[in-house]
């Protein structure tokens, strides 16, 4: 746990980065049956080999929502936080495919903080997406996270 003004001396810094995770066909299945969004890409290995991926490739939805956990691992805590609540994003981009089997893991850095109003603090996180053993990232985004204190 960080006090609010050690937390804003934090600005332009790394705070961690997340251990790997993995991206297999079960959890891709998974994400595929909760969003009922089931493109072969996703889940049929034999149609996908062809593709220019080799085989099935997670949604880049499935990599923006393990950004929860990512960000769990790493982020400190403010001190007297009653709740934090995601806020949206200034960008994002999907660079790379994540293959499945792969693991990934998220780089995140302290952009911005600032008071919005008595009580409620706004972060802005830099936040990439590393794929094991690839030199482009999986995904790159400013996310925006409320808390309130």
């Amino acid at each position: 746990m960080v006090s609010p003004a050690e937390y804003q001396s934090r600005v332009g810094s790394e705070l961690g980065v997340s251990g790997w995770i993995e991206v297999d066909q079960g959890r891709i299945d998974a994400f595929a049956d909760t969003t009922l969004d089931h493109q072969s890409i996703h889940v049929n290995p034999a149609e996908a080999r062809p593709s220019p991926f080799g085989g099935t490739i997670a949604h880049g939805f499935l990599t923006l929502s393990l950004l929860s956990a990512m960000s769990r691992e790493v982020l400190p805590g403010l001190h007297g936080t009653k709740m934090s609540v995601n806020y949206g994003f200034n960008s994002l981009r999907f660079l790379a495919p994540v293959r499945s089997g792969r693991r990934i893991r998220g780089r995140f850095v302290l952009n911005a903080v600032r008071e919005r109003s008595p009580g409620v603090i706004q972060s802005t996180l830099g936040v990439t997406v590393e794929i094991e053993n690839e030199m482009k990232p999986a995904m790159v985004a400013e996310w925006l996270t409320l808390h309130y204190v």
